[in-house]
Formats: structure tokens, sequence, C-alpha cells
């Protein structure tokens, strides 16, 4: 049977002549500098150019990648080497390195050598770490040295092909070649090793439209490949497919198998002449350069034939060459995550075919390889043959003793016992079949399920299936495509009910047969299930598992790996690389079966999984318990404070966020904490939490809105203790304390306010505070000092400033009464009020007599009020209550744990304002920072409608200010 491999074009571009390409190892770029004297960087997967500079204005005949250090190594028509950043473009070196056109460059693959042929028929050795010295010159070839590269078995040897026709293998080290390989009739242009270690081979292109293999160990040629029509310019061996890959003038690529010397397919893309091939290790890209331009092809899968069961024994292709592996080799060793496992290689023969895909049966008794258009059914021990036959496919059947093949496009066969029970053709055709409880059979817009035994179509969905993942329990599956995938539920139940009703099943079969769960943005690469768990690996190289609606990285990975399986004794993940790297990561099974029987609402067993779920894991449970909306769940489950914090606010349990938040003392814990007592209305708890976080601003708004004159005269305390002169200033403006707000200007340095704050309410304080105001004017402007008039010496400027001392002396009594919230609406509105007129007419009748020599009231004493409250430092500190139980200011102290829901009824005090107007030219209730004043009926509107506009974190309705209710905010 020929070689079959898939050929898909990744990239075609049209340039100038192409002379050389060369492929990136990590990035998907293709380099190719043409004969116009440019160098171009493709991106074969995006399909554009990504990099192109000028090197010279003559053809650049050569261009090598150099990933360790960045760089791009040109040689050109201008006898010059140069080196260029490929990140910055800029060149790093350029030398003259040769007295004629420099053909070709090879790079060392380990040491900073770099070869170079040229047609003054000499080739160069140069150090880059050397300031790119010549280290040595091979002189020995008679006409131009087309080419030179190196032996990858063999890093100190190299070969070179010349047109004088002869091939010579030389020696670092050594100026005289080691040997000479004649037999072209024409000149030699190309040259290239075997890459695999079981052959000595290396391969030649020349005029004589030849290609010609040679054991360079017995210096003969094995092997005449014949069929272009023109000169060969461009020969290669793949480094990893059976393949031999010849490129020529008649502008044809031709394919020929490695061991047989068949030619398998010829390729011509019309592009005219073929200058350059190039292929890379790891990789199943090939890169081509023409006359008019260049393509990359991909060739077969880049994912390696290997396959794990579930005890671990590992069985891979290399080449031709089937091995094992066994994982209980590696013993108890310690297994880090995304390290190479040490395992013990065993050679078990080699395969008639070219191994494309093997897969073990369910059981594990057997391991069927397919390639080439066959397949083979061998032993898992022994490697025997057990069946063979045709087949571009191949999957078991669930319990192993089936499978099917597919053998053509339009042909499928089932069976049983390695014996042939029935063959059908699908109506859509077959570009596909996939394993599972149902043969899947994809075509090139549908995917198709049928029943293994009847082979009745089960589901037809319209859909381009990559893959499709059955749950080993049959119940859940995924489909991926090019973009996304999909989990789907199937329900055998209702396919079973619609089966036995005999009615004929639809075109696009039965409908309820699926349903679908998900639908996630993410291309899978490989994958399986483990429970309800669905483990894959995506195109951005994570290892992730989907469950209930959650994605869940496991690892991001630092190359392309293929999942081989879980073993669930190990707790742990394996997958292998394209160079059969096996590793592992940690993946407990414990947590997948908590998450696996909460999907399945099997709480009885998740209670009984839980306690075997390490600690370090139990905050991921969490999370998946909250994104299933079992957010109480969650809260007992969760190890992080931050989570555990989150859910209980969410949760609205003021006790456990309470305990939490004293915990972690933390300023935003407390905020969000009062924001949901806010919410609750819990006014207590709302009231601790601002004192916790330190918000002034908050309190003051509280104390005014439920009238708590101990709150407010506590916050006047601190806040002016901490500096927080607005606050500290509309608390004591709040308790009719003017005397407080003066000295509050005074501290604040508000000199100008607090002579025109004393002046407006407090006038027997004008004298001290005008004095205070001069000494301090005059450190800076005398004139200005002195220009500032005392009433007390000048009372001919200050019309009635006697009659508003009388009225201060009349309101002190009326100052210090405290009204109930209820009697709020009986009092007279300042507006309506003059109060010298009062005093005025109350000295007349004889209810009031004015004392000119009574001594002005003094603002309280800051110290007796802070009593109690004080740091080490002497002074108040709100972080105080972090260390000791906080004492509420309203009735009898409570604590949370008692009463954590109930809303606290604030003490029915009216907080009193200042009087309206002490004398007929006074201002309104003036306000911090001099600005115009407003009524006392104003203040109280403007209060409701802060408290209606107030959002405390998301709070839900408003405050009603004007409802019946005795302890109304006011």
């Amino acid at each position: 049977m020929p070689l079959r491999l898939d050929i898909k074009r990744k990239l075609s571009c049209r340039s100038d002549r192409v002379k050389s390409v060369d492929l990136h190892p990590t990035e998907s770029w293709m380099l190719a500098s043409l004969y116009n004297g440019q160098v171009h960087i493709w991106n074969y997967e995006t399909q554009t150019m990504v990099k192109t500079f000028e090197v010279c204005d003559l053809p650049v005949r050569c261009s090598k990648f150099v990933p360790r250090k960045s760089w791009v190594i040109t040689g050109s028509d201008d006898m010059q080497i140069r080196a260029f950043n490929y990140n910055t473009l800029e060149r790093v070196h350029g030398f003259e390195a040769h007295s004629d056109y420099v053909r070709c460059i090879a790079v060392h693959p380990t040491q900073p050598f770099v070869l170079s042929s040229s047609d003054d028929m000499s080739i160069k050795l140069w150090d880059w770490d050397k300031k790119w010295q010549c280290s040595q010159t091979f002189e020995g070839h008679t006409h131009y040295v087309m080419q030179v590269t190196f032996n990858p078995k063999d890093n100190n040897t190299f070969a070179s092909a010349s047109l004088d026709r002869t091939i010579k293998v030389w020696q670092l080290g050594s100026p005289q070649p080691n040997y000479t390989l004649e037999g072209h009739e024409k000149g030699v242009n190309t040259i290239d090793y075997y890459h695999g270690g079981d052959k000595p081979y290396l391969i030649s292109g020349a005029d004589d439209r030849l290609v010609k293999i040679w054991d360079y160990q017995n210096k003969n040629c094995v092997q005449t490949l014949s069929g272009h029509a023109q000169n060969i310019s461009a020969v290669s061996f793949h480094p990893d497919l059976p393949i031999i890959l010849t490129g020529s003038e008649d502008g044809t690529i031709r394919i020929w198998h490695a061991n047989t010397y068949r030619l398998e397919t010829t390729l011509n893309y019309g592009l005219e002449r073929v200058w350059a091939i190039s292929c890379m290790k790891g990789s199943n890209s090939i890169a081509i350069g023409y006359d008019e331009g260049s393509v990359v092809l991909k060739l077969g899968r880049e994912e390696p034939a290997v396959s794990m069961d579930n005890s671990g024994k590992i069985i891979w292709a290399k080449h031709s060459e089937i091995q094992q592996a066994n994982l209980k080799t590696v013993g108890d060793a310690e297994i880090k995550d995304g390290e190479r496992l040490p395992l013990s290689v065993k050679d078990m023969g080699g395969s008639e075919i070219y191994p494309q895909t093997i897969a073990h049966s369910p059981n594990g008794r057997f391991v069927v390889v397919c390639g080439d258009g066959e397949y083979i059914i061998y032993t898992a021990m022994a490697l025997r043959n057990k069946s063979f036959g045709p087949a571009q496919e191949f999957v078991w059947s669930p319990d192993s003793s089936g499978y099917a093949i597919r053998e053509s496009s339009v042909s499928i066969k089932l069976f049983k016992n390695f014996k042939e029970i029935r063959s059908f053709k699908p109506d859509f055709g077959a570009d596909g079949i996939f394993a599972g409880p149902l043969l899947g059979v994809k075509s090139s817009n549908n995917l198709s399920f049928y029943d293994w035994e009847s082979l009745q179509l089960i589901r037809r969905i319209e859909i381009q299936a990559k893959g499709v993942h059955w749950a080993e329990n049959g119940e859940q599956l995924a489909i991926s495509t090019d973009e996304n995938y999909f989990v789907l539920k199937y329900d055998a139940n209702a396919v079973a009910a619609f089966l036995e009703t005999k009615e004929p099943v639809p075109e696009d079969g039965i409908e309820d047969a699926f349903d679908v769960v998900g639908d996630v943005q993410e291309t899978v690469k490989t994958g399986f299930w483990i429970g309800d768990c669905f483990i894959y690996t995506n195109s951005v190289n994570r290892l992730n598992y989907f469950v209930g609606g959650e994605i869940v990285t496991v690892a991001h990975l630092d190359r392309i790996l293929y999942l081989l399986g879980y073993i669930p004794k190990d707790n742990r993940i394996y997958l292998a690389d394209k160079d059969l790297n096996v590793t592992s990561y940690l993946c407990l099974l414990s947590v997948l079966e908590y998450q696996t029987a909460v999907m399945r609402r099997d709480f009885q067993t998740a209670d009984r999984v839980l306690p075997t779920i390490p600690k370090e894991q139990r905050t991921r449970v969490a999370q998946f318990l909250e994104k299933q909306g079992f957010k109480s769940q969650a809260l007992a489950v969760t190890a992080d404070p931050e989570h555990k914090f989150e859910l209980a606010l969410s949760l609205k349990d003021l006790k456990a966020v309470y305990e939490l938040a004293k915990e972690a003392e933390s300023v935003q814990k407390w905020k969000q904490l009062g924001a949901l007592a806010m919410k609750s209305s819990n006014l207590q708890l709302a009231e601790e939490c601002m004192f916790h976080a330190a918000d002034y601003t908050g309190l003051l708004l509280l104390a005014n809105c439920s009238g708590n004159r101990e709150l407010m005269t506590r916050l006047a305390t601190i806040a002016d203790d901490k500096q927080n002169f607005n606050v500290a200033f509309s608390a004591s403006w709040s308790l009719g304390k003017l005397e407080n707000c003066l000295e509050i200007l005074i501290k604040s340095g508000r000199l100008p306010e607090a002579a025109l704050f004393a002046k407006t309410y407090v006038p027997s304080h004008v004298s001290r505070v005008l004095a205070i105001w001069k000494e301090k004017m005059g450190r800076t402007n005398v004139k200005a000092a002195q220009a500032l008039a005392d009433p007390a010496q000048y009372p001919n400027l200050f019309a009635n400033f006697e009659d508003s001392l009388k009225a201060e002396q009349f309101y002190q009594a009326e100052r210090a009464e405290l009204v109930p919230a209820s009697s709020h609406s009986q009092l007279p509105k300042l507006d309506d009020r003059k109060l010298i007129e009062e005093a005025l007419a109350a000295e007349k009748d004889g209810d009031f007599k004015y004392d000119p020599d009574a001594l002005p009231l003094q603002a309280d004493n800051i110290d007796s009020l802070t009593e109690g409250t004080k740091s080490e430092g002497g002074q108040s500190s709100i972080t105080d209550h972090h260390d000791r139980d906080y004492v509420p200011s309203s009735r009898l102290p409570k604590r949370m744990e008692e009463v954590p829901h109930d809303p606290i009824k604030p003490t029915a005090t009216v907080v009193r304002n200042a009087p309206a107007e002490n004398h007929q030219s006074s201002t309104r209730n003036g306000v911090l920072n001099g600005g115009s004043g407003a009524s006392e009926s104003d203040e109280i509107d403007q209060i409701e409608e802060d408290l209606n506009n107030l959002d405390f974190g998301g709070g839900e309705g408003n405050h009603d200010l004007n409802s019946d209710n005795e302890n109304s905010l006011i």
C-alpha cells in the first residue's frame, strides 16, 4: 500500500525569485531570501508577512535563523555575510567573507560556528564568539561549492556539494577532506544527511537530473532516483517522516518513500522553478522556494502516534519502530509538575506499515497501528499480529470485542471478534469516524451517530466536527470544532422510548437524543473525560477541565503537549510531546469526584468525599460550588478568608461577616459590612463599622439622621482629635455647641472665618478672636492688622452690638434644652424668629436680665469628653476599637452575636442647630468655609435629599424622613 500523507498548504505567497528558505523552530515563521536583495519573514499560520528588510542590491542566495541569538544570517553576491537581529531588524555584524558569491550558509547546532561556501571554491568556518574570526578554511573543490551541511549525528563532520561533480566529507580541524563521493555526471547542486540512527545515508541532487542515495560509511551509491525533467536544485531527508523530498527546475516537488524509494506523489504549484526546500525536526511543515514565490506545506499529523492504557503502559512509534514504556518504572520518586519522566523504554520491534495512529483497545489487551492505508492489530504484550486489513481510519467499540474501519469515503465496515459482520454506506459520505457508545461518522457538514449493533441512525447534527470525546458512563460527550467545543448530554432512555414506538426514524434522527449543556469558545487539541469532568489541552497550550459550566486551568504548558490519560491512584494527568517526552500534572481525583457528585446532585457522596480533599484545594472546590449556586455550602467549605468574606457578604450573613471583619482588621471590610448593616437597618452595627473604618462622614450622617446626640458628641470629639475639622465643625454645629465650632475654626487656622463667626453667633468672643487674628496678621502685614477694629474699643462702628450680646445670653438657656424628636413640629420656625427683639422685649418685661460682667461660655473640655478613648500616646484612636469590644452609643450595650439582624432604635432627641439669627443684621445659619447660610428648614430638606440619594454600596430602597414616627430620622 502507498504511504498516505495528508498534504495541506499552509502558505502560498508571491514574490521575486526565492533562493533559500528556512523555518523557525519555535515561531510559525518562514524565512525567504530573494534574488532582489531582500529578506522576508512570513507567519505561515496567519498568512501574513511579519518582517522584511533589504540586505543589499544584489541577490541574497542564502539565509538562516539562529534562534539562540535571535539572528538572521545572510550571504549574498556582494561577498558579504551579515547578521541581523530579527526582532529589531538591526544589523549586528557584517563582513566580506569570500572573494566571490556566497552560495550557502550552515549554522552549527550547538557551537558558535557558521560554515560558508562560495563560488571562490572554498569553505570557511566562522566563530561569532571571537568577533567573527575565520577559524579555518577548507579547500579542495575545483568548481563552485554549491552547498554545505552538518552531519546531524556527528556535528564535527560536514559534507559539501560542488559543480566539480563531487561530494566531499570534511572534519572540523582538518584542512583536507576525509573522502570524496563521485558518481554524478554533472555538477552537484544540493545534499542532505539522513537524520535517523539506523542508516548512514547522504542524498545528493545534480544537473544530471538524478538523485542519488549514498552510504557514506561504505562510500557507495545505494539508490538512484530518476524522473525529474530538469536539473535537481534541492533535496531533503525529512527528519521525522519516512519520506524524501526532491525539487527541480522543472517546477515539481517529488515525494519518495525513504525505505522503499517508491514515488509517492508529485506536487506542482505553478510557481516555475524550485530553488530551495527546508524541513525541521519536530515539525511536519515544509518550506519551498520558487521562481515566483514561496509555499509552506503541512504533511500528515503532528500529533505523535502514542497510546496509554488504564494501567499506565505506553506504546509509541518512532518512525516504523514500536516502543513500550511503563509508568510503574518511575517508582516512588518525587514527580514534579511539567518535568520529564525518567521512563525506561523497551523496543518491541518494527511495524510493517508507517504508523500514523496507535490506539489501545478499551480493555488494554490489544493495540492497533493504522497508517499507509492499512491497519494491523497486535497483542499489547508481545506485539504479535492478530489481524490486519485496508483502512483509512480505525476505532474500537466500547466492549473491545469489536471495531469499525473507514475503508474509503463511502464505505464503513464493522467487525466482531476480528470477523466482518456488516458494512454500510453513509448517506452523506464518511470523512472520518469516532469511537464511543455510538459510532460517529462525520461528513463535510454534519456528524451522524449510529447504533453499533443495528447501525440505526440515532441523530444527525449539522456541525463540522474535528473530534468527539465520550464520557465513560456514556451520558456526556464533547464535540470539538476548529473554533470551539460543545458539551452534550445523551439521553439513552429517550432513544429507547422512541425506538419502542416502532415509528420511522426521521431523516435527522431522534430529536431528544442529545441536549446541549455548554458551548465553550476554545479549540480542543486532545481531550478525555474523568467522571463528569472533561479534561483537554487547547490551542494556547493550557491544560484545562470543564465541569458544570466552569473552566478550571490545571497548568499553563510551555510547549504543545498531547493527553495520554489519567491514573487515579497517582492523581496525575499524563501527557507527551512530539518527541515522546512524557510529563505529568497533579489533578486530585477527590476534587474531580466531588465536583462530579455535585453536578449529579448526589450530595450524600459529595459529603463523603469532602473530608478527603486537602485544605489547600478547598477554596477551588468552594469556587466551583459558588458558580453552581451553592453559596452556603461554599461558605462552609472554603479555606480562603477573602473568599469566605465575599460569600458571607453575598449571603447577608451579618454574624459571619462581623467575625471575619474583626479577624481581618481591614478598613475596607468594615466599610462593606457597614453598607450591609445599613441595608439591613441595623444602625448599631453600622455605627460600629463606621467607627472601625474611621468613616467620619458616614457617622455624621448617621447621627444627624437618627437624632443620636450621644453619637454626635463622640464624633465631634474624635473628629477634632483626628484633625478632621470639617466633620468636627459640622457635628458641633448640629449639637448647637457654637463655642466648640469657634474653637475648631481657630485651631484650624481659619481666623477670618472665626472672627466673622464670633461676630454673628457668639459676639462675646469677638475681642478674643480678634486679638489672635491681629497678632498673626501682624507678623506679615502690620498695617492690615492695625486696620482690624474691635467692637469693645470702637462701639460706634458696630451698630446694635450690645443688643447682640443680650440676644446671646437670652438664647443660652434655650440652647441647652433637649427637645424630643416628636416635638419638632411644635417648635417655632427659626425663619420667623427675631432673637434681638425677643431679648429686648423679655428684658423690658422683666423676664430676662442682661449681665454685662458675665463670662462668655467656653468650649467643652475635650479631655473630659474623650476620657476612656485615649490611646497610649494620649490621643483618642478609632483603631483602639479593633483591640477591645465596641461600646455602642445608643441604649444598653448589646453584643453583635445576640442581635445580628434587629435594627436598633436611636434615642429620640432633636439634634439642635445654632440659632437662626442673633441680631437683625446677621446672616442665616453659617457653614464652614464662610459660605452663605441657609435656614434650619432648608438644612433639614437638604439632609433629607442627601439621605435619599445616599448609596451605602448599593442599598435597596430609600429612607422616608416624612414617615409618621416619633423616631423618624431628622
